[in-house]
């Protein structure tokens, strides 16, 4: 289990690291299903707070398995015998998440993460035996993430009070872990495999949110309310979905990866950032779904809730995406403009009769913008 070739031509994402991708949609849906339970129960903070945390062990968990199979991928039978188990873990996690929303029970979360991260370890004290090289890195890895479970396991015997706070300390030293350990030494990495890796996620979430939003909105039709709200509805996160999607995909991580972001700092920035772009986009099919609950009255969500359940989660995508995955490439201040303008427009929507088909236009209007502006770039920089 020696380091990957980091140049290496044609790295793609292999059936196994799909394979671990599709399982862990279950536990975005359920965070998704999960968040809309609490906003139309109006318990509105601390849904999102849940949410925020629960989704974070998914994400973190995806992302450090991302990390290390660009690094180390020998895929030989114990490699994939570990990332099963992995799998494993991201199931019994998403069947917790329930249980963590409804009655702050986190003890079938906890031992799913502890399956999925166990395994992680386990890869990472075998790349320490066969990559001299990198001994030392690989070690604090698999240290630091033992470590951590050794945390985790400890928060179920905490009091309630302070179990938010514990939460909280132990995130940050998830978070310091690969801070920590790639500072002995960095391990290699595929700049197009990552880059290619984060978009299939971005996917996979923006799938759950149509699938939710589709779900919610033909559960509304069945019950014959008001057509046209409805249409609206299905139209608006329709568009703002299709937006989402082209803006994201409009400009290619790996060429920055590759360039700009080999210093930690960047590529930490750009790595961690990413946790808002994933989130806001599983929440929106949970936003659409609100929205649809309040059209048929089947929830006592106000308007304007249940319109900012739509926007808010859009407006945090867009400046996610300008923030991380757009400004690296280095384009004009007036091309970079519309994207905070937009968030503006997009957040004020959330007042209008139509709140998806608003937020949709807006996005639609950017997409224009965007493409425009990079054809016009192209044209000036043709030779």
């Amino acid at each position: 289990m020696v380091g990957r070739n980091p140049g290496e031509p044609h790295r793609s994402a292999t059936s196994l690291e799909l394979f671990f991708d599709l399982c862990f949609v279950v536990a975005v849906a359920q965070a998704s299903t999960s968040l809309r339970g609490a906003l139309e129960a109006g318990d509105y903070a601390g849904g999102s707070l849940r949410f925020a945390l629960v989704f974070f062990t998914i994400w973190w968990a995806w992302m450090n398995f991302t990390w290390l199979a660009s690094a180390y991928d020998p895929d030989d039978v114990p490699y994939r015998l570990t990332v099963l188990v992995q799998i494993t873990g991201s199931l019994v996690l998403a069947a917790g998440v329930g249980r963590a929303f409804q009655e702050g029970d986190l003890r079938v979360v906890t031992l799913g993460y502890v399956l999925l991260r166990t395994g992680l370890a386990a890869l990472w004290l075998r790349a320490a035996w066969s990559d001299a090289g990198r001994r030392r890195t690989a070690l604090r890895f698999a240290t630091g993430v033992m470590v951590c479970q050794v945390g985790w396991i400890g928060l179920l015997f905490v009091p309630d009070s302070a179990r938010l706070t514990g939460i909280m300390v132990m995130i940050v030293a998830e978070l310091s872990v690969p801070v920590w350990a790639q500072a002995a030494g960095m391990t290699p990495w595929h700049p197009h495999h990552i880059a290619e890796r984060y978009e299939l996620f971005t996917l996979i979430v923006l799938g759950e949110s149509v699938a939710a939003a589709t779900a919610a909105v033909r559960g509304a039709f069945d019950r014959h309310h008001d057509a046209g709200a409805l249409y609206a509805l299905a139209a608006g996160g329709l568009l703002m979905v299709f937006a989402m999607w082209w803006l994201y995909f409009a400009w290619p991580a790996h060429t920055f990866l590759a360039t700009t972001h080999q210093a930690h700092r960047k590529r930490f920035t750009w790595a961690y950032g990413h946790y808002l772009i994933f989130a806001a986009a599983a929440a929106e099919g949970a936003g659409l779904a609100v929205y649809a609950g309040h059209i048929t009255g089947r929830t006592h969500v106000s308007p304007l809730v249940a319109g900012a359940a739509v926007t808010i989660p859009a407006a945090i995508f867009l400046i996610s995406v300008w923030a991380v995955h757009v400004r690296p490439h280095q384009m004009r201040r007036v091309e970079q403009l519309p994207f905070p303008a937009a968030v503006l427009l997009i957040v004020t929507a959330a007042l209008s009769p139509a709140p998806a088909l608003a937020a949709g236009l807006v996005l639609a209007v950017l997409v224009v913008v965007v493409t425009v502006a990079r054809r016009s770039r192209r044209v000036r920089e043709r030779p």
